[in-house]
C-alpha cells in the first residue's frame, strides 16, 4: 500500500490515564500511525500536555518527509489533537488535517458541568476548577483557537456518558463559522466506539479522501 501520509495518534484517558485505543485501525487508509505520549496530570498541568504532543508531532513531521502530517486522537487525546491542528506546530496551518473522536472541547458548557460535576477531568488538567475569565481555562478551550481553516473530522456517539455529544455539535458550528471544512458524524453508541465499526470507517475514509493524495 502506498503511504499517503503520517498520522500522529494521541491517546485518551481523561489526561490521567492511557486509554487502550491506539489508532492502529487508521493504518488501513495508507497512513503511518505514530503514537504520542504526554505527561499525565499527576506529573504536570496544562499546557505541559500540549508541549509534549507538539514535540512528538515535530518528530513525526521530520519523519514524514514530503508526505502530509495529520493528527488524531480519542477523547482527551482528541482535544489535544484539535489544539495541535488549530494552533499549529510552529505556525497555524502546518498540520494537514485533524481527526477528533468524541473530544472534550469546552470545560464551561452547561451540560458538561452537569454531567461531570463530581468528577471533572478539566480540573485535573488545569490544576484548578475551570472558570470563566481564567486564562488557563480560556487557553484550554478549543474554540478559542479556531480560524486557520484546517480540515476537521468530528465523530461522536449520541449516548456518550463521558463527553456530551453537544461538545462536538457545538464545536462543528463554531468551526464552520470560522471557515473550517468540517466533516461531522453524530451516530449511535456511547464513548470509546470501535474505529473499525463500518459507519466510523466509512466516514473516516471519506474525510481522508478529501485531504490526502489518492
Amino acid at each position: 500500500m502506498i503511504e499517503r501520509g503520517v498520522l500522529l495518534w494521541i491517546h485518551g484517558g481523561g489526561w490521567r490515564a492511557r486509554s487502550t485505543e491506539d489508532g492502529a485501525a487508521l493504518a488501513r487508509y495508507g497512513l503511518r500511525v505514530v503514537p504520542a505520549t504526554y505527561r499525565l496530570v499527576d506529573r504536570a498541568h496544562w499546557p505541559a500536555q500540549l508541549d509534549d504532543v507538539r514535540a512528538a508531532a515535530r518528530q513525526a513531521r521530520a519523519a514524514a518527509g514530503d508526505r502530509p502530517l495529520l493528527v488524531a486522537g480519542d477523547s482527551a487525546g482528541g482535544t489535544l489533537a484539535l489544539h495541535l491542528a488549530l494552533r499549529g506546530l510552529d505556525r497555524p496551518g502546518d498540520v494537514s488535517a485533524v481527526l477528533a473522536y468524541w473530544p472534550a472541547v469546552d470545560p464551561l458548557a452547561a451540560d458538561w458541568r452537569r454531567l461531570r460535576r463530581d468528577d471533572d477531568p478539566w480540573a485535573g488538567l488545569l490544576g484548578h476548577p475551570p472558570a470563566a475569565g481564567d486564562p488557563a481555562t480560556v487557553d484550554a478551550t478549543v474554540t478559542t483557537h479556531a480560524g486557520n481553516r484546517v480540515p476537521v473530522l468530528l465523530v461522536h456517539g449520541v449516548a456518550d456518558r463521558s463527553v456530551p455529544v453537544s461538545q462536538s455539535v457545538d464545536l462543528a458550528a463554531a468551526l464552520l463559522a470560522a471557515g473550517h471544512p468540517v466533516h461531522a458524524w453524530i451516530t449511535h453508541g456511547g464513548h470509546a466506539l470501535d474505529l473499525r465499526r463500518p459507519d466510523l470507517a466509512a466516514v473516516t475514509g471519506a474525510f481522508l479522501d478529501t485531504v490526502l493524495p489518492a
